[in-house]
């Protein structure tokens, strides 16, 4: 019997529809080894269109870059012992007056997840302190904003709605009516494709009219062969499909160096873009043909995902 998992990845991919593209960004970790590297991305012809780095401000190698050629989006890692504190806020505010156009920002990185880790290991309460105090200002200037980037286990989901939850409380108390802001929904996974359309379906079903942004994904530790066919797959979903907004492959680093395993990395052990690196900048159109956009216009793949995702739900 198929499981509830296979059948979710199936029709979520089976329901997708071409969109215009401009969704591609880097997952920037500098590489002080080989700095050369960074060029990379941003040579011509990449379809690479913005990248964030874990921080407020953007990479030295970037910065001279203009928003509109390459986008950066500042990411709010943490928060301090004093969660009233608005050191995010003034940065932020402090660029856009000095000319910088930001339109976008990230929350907390997997803060479900411990440092040793790489989590930013939070309080939903504490997290939601400091959302109210660095993001509902930037909503309110127009900034879209995106909710903290959980983990891909399942620790995400009641974190998440516990934030939202003490967010909303912090709020009320406040004297200000209403939920807390936010317009799109960050998400990590390193597993299958199926467990991804899952993961992404039980959020779509919570929150019908969220956009998803994979900020960093992969299917870490494998062999070649299922590397390379998680990457088209996601590659050709996450383009057609209307429900993600941008993704950001994690893997922008040599395989010597990748703790993603090698098969993962987008740079060979000695700089060069691997075939999955080079598919992913636009740059090689021959090795495989599976993550062209579709010509087929089919039903809404929000609602459509939407649909099936409560239906596994509730039915199975």
């Amino acid at each position: 019997m198929i499981s509830k998992r296979a059948l979710l990845a199936i029709l979520l991919a089976e329901f997708a529809s071409a969109t215009p593209n401009g969704k591609r960004g880097l997952v920037y970790t500098a590489d002080r080894t080989d700095p050369k590297d960074d060029k990379i991305w941003i040579q011509n012809g990449s379809d690479i269109t913005w990248y964030y780095n874990y921080a407020d401000y953007p990479s030295p190698v970037y910065a001279d870059i203009p928003q509109e050629q390459f986008e950066f989006v500042p990411m709010m890692w943490g928060v301090t012992s004093d969660s009233s504190d608005t050191s995010f806020l003034d940065s932020v505010q402090a660029r856009i007056k000095s000319g910088t156009n930001i339109t976008h920002v990230l929350g907390f990185n997997e803060p479900d997840a411990t440092s040793d880790v790489g989590g930013s290991n939070l309080e939903p309460k504490a997290a939601a302190e400091a959302w109210v105090a660095n993001f509902e200002p930037l909503g309110k200037m127009g900034i879209k904003l995106g909710l903290p980037a959980c983990t891909g286990g399942w620790s995400s989901m009641p974190w998440l709605k516990q934030f939202l939850g003490n967010c909303t409380q912090i709020k009320n108390k406040a004297g200000i009516k209403g939920n807390c802001t936010w317009d799109y929904l960050p998400v990590h996974w390193y597993d299958n494709f199926e467990g991804l359309a899952s993961h992404i379906g039980e959020r779509l079903a919570e929150w019908p009219n969220a956009e998803i942004w994979v900020t960093e994904y992969a299917y870490a530790h494998q062999e070649p062969g299922p590397t390379d066919a998680f990457f088209q797959q996601t590659l050709k979903w996450f383009d057609e499909s209307d429900f993600i907004g941008r993704y950001t492959y994690f893997g922008a680093f040599r395989s010597g160096i990748s703790n993603v395993g090698p098969n993962a990395a987008l740079l060979t052990n000695d700089g060069g873009l691997t075939d999955i690196g080079a598919e992913y900048l636009g740059l090689n159109t021959t090795v495989n043909d599976s993550a062209a956009p579709s010509t087929v216009s089919l039903p809404h793949v929000g609602f459509m995902a939407l649909v099936m995702a409560v239906v596994l739900k509730v039915v199975m």
